[in-house]
């Protein structure tokens, strides 16, 4: 058996006030107390849940065995390099910015956080708030946080399922109630909050205004139709291909053979996260793993080819870090 095989993933469930204690469709059987707005599904301290390597971080795994697990495309060959995660928002977020690379650099962190979500529910009216209106600067906005209007300055956009929306490092953004979210990012958790609508959470102006661009690229994916695979029953979208991750919908039917590498010589570490249904991931030399609605699997690069074996259909998001060189996306608002 390979030292390194699809590694399932157990949720981290982190309490927030803008979450709810039901998160169906995704978890149904899950039932809490306390009102939980994200599932963390490979952060630093998400954990193992099947074969030897059971009970042990990503943050640990990474360090422990390197490209073999994250890839050549990494650009920290020890460092998990994305976290992907729900978000239940059943109350608006707070209105925040995450620095860039350079913004967090300076401040001692590793990185910034440029993320991406998927919108995997959505409700009528269900609607998220994207950047400064046009005009708006940066001097402008401080004053709409003093004044308690600072919602009046932002884009607010409805969202629908099956939508790809890219949030550039230095967006005003937040989330309104009403969707479920898939958000995949670099790996960090340096957010600023900039209002928060009189809750009594710390703000974070000092950085956080710092941090904020007045023009970004961030907006909904324009991206190219759903293409044919393995006969027509498969089919592959191309959500998003950006300078952090790139993301695909598989919507599976039959056994689907895929790559850790994308051409480019490099190769990366793949994440699957079941939207629907419910597959098999195999591996040459490891034990088939189940995954299901909520869960996630990580493949190590070093597998080189993996196989997807659908139980009747199953719809999963595939990311990884890119080994080419891609622009920001082409958005819209």
């Amino acid at each position: 058996m390979n030292e390194l095989y699809p590694l399932l993933m157990s949720p981290a469930f982190d309490p927030r006030p803008w979450g709810t204690t039901d998160l169906a469709p995704i978890y149904p059987l899950h039932k809490f107390s306390e009102k939980i707005g994200e599932a963390w599904l490979t952060g630093d301290q998400c954990k193992v849940a099947n074969g030897p390597l059971a009970g042990k971080a990503l943050a640990e795994l990474s360090e422990q065995y390197g490209p073999a697990l994250l890839g050549t495309a990494a650009r920290d060959p020890r460092r998990f390099p994305l976290l992907l995660k729900f978000l239940f928002p059943r109350e608006k977020l707070s209105v925040q910015v995450h620095p860039d690379d350079a913004a967090a650099q300076a401040v001692g962190q590793p990185w910034g956080k440029t993320e991406c979500w998927y919108v995997a529910h959505a409700g009528p009216g269900a609607q998220i708030g994207l950047g400064l209106k046009a005009g708006v600067t940066r001097e402008q906005f401080a004053q709409s946080i003093q004044e308690n209007r600072a919602e009046e300055l932002l884009n607010w956009v409805h969202v629908y399922p099956g939508e790809m929306i890219y949030v550039a490092a230095g967006t005003v953004h937040t989330l309104g109630p009403g969707a479920v979210i898939v958000e995949t990012q670099q790996q960090s958790d340096t957010t600023y909050r900039l209002y928060d609508y009189g809750r009594p959470r710390e703000l974070h102006l000092e950085h956080g205004l710092a941090a904020v661009k007045e023009k970004v690229a961030s907006g909904k994916v324009l991206r190219p139709a759903p293409q044919s695979m393995n006969g027509g029953k498969n089919r592959r979208a191309p959500l998003i291909a950006a300078p952090y991750f790139a993301v695909d919908m598989l919507e599976l039917r039959d056994p689907c053979e895929l790559r850790t590498d994308d051409g480019s010589g490099k190769n990366s570490v793949q994440i699957l996260v079941a939207v629907e249904g419910c597959a098999m991931v195999e591996m040459q030399g490891s034990t088939p793993v189940t995954m299901a609605k909520g869960d996630a699997v990580v493949v190590p690069a070093s597998a080189g080819e993996f196989r997807v074996l659908p139980q009747w259909s199953v719809e999963l998001l595939k990311s990884s870090v890119p080994g080419k060189v891609f622009p920001e996306p082409e958005t819209r608002l």
